[in-house]
């Protein structure tokens, strides 16, 4: 933990909420409301819920030397970003390891915002703006209210024409209570959502009102945690909790590459000349481990960092778990070794209270095809 240096202007909402206002990337954040969390789970799969994630740092970069930044540090082909799209990209050291995954926002010719979490982000993007005509600049300011479920759409539309025409990873401006707001068809959920961004002091206002109104839908206010359910469903990664940074290897530092993440598809096709893309590509087929799926016997979900094991010999490590009542599944992602991550071996999960049975599982668990989240119309 570290002393918060970034604040919200939602915090009195989410202290009445019964939130303290737990440190996340130094920003006071949501990590507990005095509620059943499965309430607000079902709302976010089956309605809708809305979410403060103010937490996320928003960089724009802007300037005749943007596009070269971001071409650098980040594994995306940045000329083929069109105004008005956005595209999850990640970002490696100079070992090809990752270090920070975004989303960057293409504004205009030469105009990026860039959200990212708690990883090295930031430094990436300024270690490349250096000596260039660019700015980065640094905006907690801009506050980003996620509305995520099947019904965010349906209470969008009566407030902002034309919303149900913004498809996947597109953004659009345009107000929303009378304020000045950049809507983005982006979340965290595995949901069809939404993410508002808005300025400082409407951010009140606007939150205000979509639990007011949205009560009769159903929506509700929901803690930031309840995106490790909806994500370990997913399969969303989360900087550092899925990593080496949280889960070492033994004489190594940490540090984990696209293909033991399974992030490899960030990589545009044919991309060289952003950092670490030497090493990248050199590590194809040299994973010491995978991201992969466990999908356990029974309704005790896996601790957060439960041992994974075969054959009685530790493995693994289960790095988020859930049991979801909607979907009656009990699942997780895990780290494990390359012959493991197939699917139908045989694992246990060592829980504090005893082992569970388990198998490896391809991930996502939830909407595989990803439809829900790409819907149109």
């Amino acid at each position: 933990m570290i002393t918060s240096w970034r604040f919200s202007a939602l915090a009195d909402r989410h202290r009445a909420l019964g939130s303290d206002l737990e440190d996340w990337s130094g920003m006071g954040t949501a990590w507990s409301y005095d509620k059943d969390q499965t309430e607000e789970y079902l709302a976010i799969r089956t309605k809708a819920g809305v979410m403060d994630v103010s937490g996320l740092k928003k960089v724009y970069v802007v300037g005749p030397h943007a596009q070269y930044v971001l071409d650098k540090a980040t594994t995306r082909n940045i000329e083929k970003l069109k105004p008005g799209r956005s595209t999850y990209a990640t970002m490696l050291n100079d070992a090809g390891k990752f270090v920070d995954d975004c989303v960057i926002y293409r504004l205009g010719p030469q105009n990026f915002m860039v959200v990212h979490g708690s990883g090295a982000g930031h430094e990436q993007m300024t270690k490349y703006a250096a000596g260039r005509n660019v700015a980065v600049i640094f905006d907690d300011d801009l506050h980003d209210i996620s509305l995520q479920g099947p019904l965010a759409v349906d209470y969008l539309e009566k407030h902002v024409p034309g919303i149900r025409d913004v498809v996947y990873f597109s953004h659009i401006q345009t107000t929303l209570f009378g304020k000045p707001v950049m809507i983005s068809r982006t979340g965290y959920t595995g949901e069809r959502g939404y993410e508002i961004f808005c300025r400082r002091q409407d951010a009140v206002e606007i939150w205000d009102t979509i639990v007011a109104e949205g009560e009769a839908m159903g929506i509700i206010p929901t803690r930031f945690t309840t995106l490790d359910w909806l994500r370990a469903e997913s399969y969303l990664l989360f900087f550092p909790y899925d990593n080496s940074e949280m889960y070492p290897f033994e004489n190594e530092g940490p540090g984990d590459t696209l293909w033991e993440l399974g992030l490899d598809f960030t990589v545009s096709k044919g991309k060289t000349g952003f950092r670490g893309a030497e090493e990248h590509y050199r590590l194809k087929g040299k994973e010491r481990f995978k991201i992969y799926g466990v999908k356990l016997e029974g309704t005790e979900p896996a601790v957060e960092g439960a041992p994974l094991l075969k054959d009685g010999k530790e493995v693994g490590v289960v790095t988020i778990g859930m049991y979801s009542p909607l979907n009656e599944h009990n699942v997780g992602i895990a780290r494990m070794p390359v012959d493991c991550a197939v699917e139908g071996t045989e694992l246990t999960v060592r829980n504090p209270d005893g082992e569970i049975r388990a198998v490896a599982h391809p991930m996502p668990f939830y909407d595989v095809d990803k439809k829900r989240r790409t819907a149109k119309g």
